[in-house]
């Protein structure tokens, strides 16, 4: 590991004022940086560490309905949240679908977002990577790649985005809060990603030295708590990141779809929200012949970046099933297996 200078920070504006220094990180749970400092990827000359910084680490629910999410609250912590996991069952289901217990009581909410791909060409120094070294090519073009992109891709880079977290906060509309030596500013996390393009190694709009305090969730998210899930399909089912993922969120009154909220994970190098497929499905009767409608809609613009079109119809097969799911609506009990396409199937809509 290559040797750094280490800030431990105690204010927002020191952490901000600090990285605003060349090649400078944030450090807070550690979960993704250490590792990729451990294996050479990433090599900072400056490390400060935000993890003493206790404004960032509440949970508050705001006066107008919303939810605000400082950037150290942690996974585990935001998962059992008694109110949290109630109103808001996609998001809980997400973050216990991923890793595991111990990563969990360590990882953080502004740490999950921000996560590096897990593409294993990125991880390799022996292989050329774009986004690690721009210019340097993409050997997952022709090597081992029917986990990557079916969406978003270039010639430059077909990586994945690995975070379950930010696929529901996506598909609820979050805002992402950001303070840097400008000032504060916010913007939508549907925004907040970048697609690949020509410049694979920009992946957020994050300008140097700005530091993610918070995410929110806007009132109306919580209106979709009781038919609001997370199905993730994966190479095996526990610890292991997403091959696809569905957030699916429905507000439906008499069998009718008054609102409707889907978003992909593992398909993009961002959460892919299916905004057409949600028009698809709104003010119609809930029905099995509707939801394979919406899930060809929401893939009709995918296409393999390599030996993976199999994923474009597991897709829309795991759309279909996250929307059985979502109809049939919440269980009162906590479910041993979150998130797993293992759990019990729903019922056929009667409408189907």
């Amino acid at each position: 590991m290559k040797r750094f200078e280490y800030i431990r920070a105690t204010s927002v504006a020191e952490a901000t004022s600090a990285a605003m220094e060349q090649n400078a990180v944030f450090l807070a749970g550690g979960t993704n940086l250490v590792d990729l400092m451990k294996v050479g990827v990433s090599r900072p000359d400056r490390v400060i560490d935000i993890s003493g910084l206790a404004e960032l680490a509440r949970v508050e629910f705001l006066p107008d309905g919303g939810v605000r999410i400082g950037a150290l609250v942690l996974n585990t912590d935001l998962a059992y949240h008694p109110q949290f996991s109630r109103d808001y069952p996609s998001v809980a289901e997400a973050l216990l679908s991923a890793a595991s217990g111990q990563l969990r009581n360590a990882a953080t909410a502004g740490g999950n977002i921000l996560q590096k791909t897990r593409c294993s060409y990125f991880f390799d120094l022996a292989s050329a990577c774009n986004k690690r070294q721009p210019g340097a090519g993409c050997d997952a073009r022709d090597g081992e790649n029917h986990g990557l992109a079916i969406f978003g891709w270039s010639r430059s880079c077909i990586a994945t985005h690995p975070s379950d977290f930010a696929v529901p906060m996506v598909a609820l509309d979050a805002v992402v809060e950001i303070d840097g030596i400008s000032g504060h500013r916010e913007v939508l996390l549907d925004e907040f990603y970048t697609l690949p393009g020509d410049c694979p190694e920009r992946e957020t709009v994050l300008q140097p030295g700005e530091l993610v305090v918070a995410i929110r969730l806007p009132p109306e998210s919580k209106t979709f708590a009781q038919h609001s899930r997370y199905l993730k399909l994966r190479d095996r089912t526990s610890f292991a990141f997403a091959l696809v993922s569905v957030s699916a969120s429905l507000v439906v009154e008499d069998g009718m779809i008054r609102d409707a909220r889907i978003a992909l994970g593992g398909v993009a190098l961002k959460p892919w929200r299916a905004r057409e497929a949600e028009t698809r499905l709104k003010g119609q009767v809930c029905s099995d012949t509707l939801f394979r409608e919406a899930a060809e809609v929401a893939l009709a613009d995918a296409r393999p970046s390599g030996n993976n079109a199999a994923k474009i119809e597991l897709s829309r097969r795991l759309v279909v099933r996250a929307l059985r799911v979502v109809e049939a609506g919440n269980a009162d009990q906590p479910r041993s297996l979150p998130g797993s396409v293992f759990a019990e199937q729903p019922k056929v809509s009667a409408n189907g």
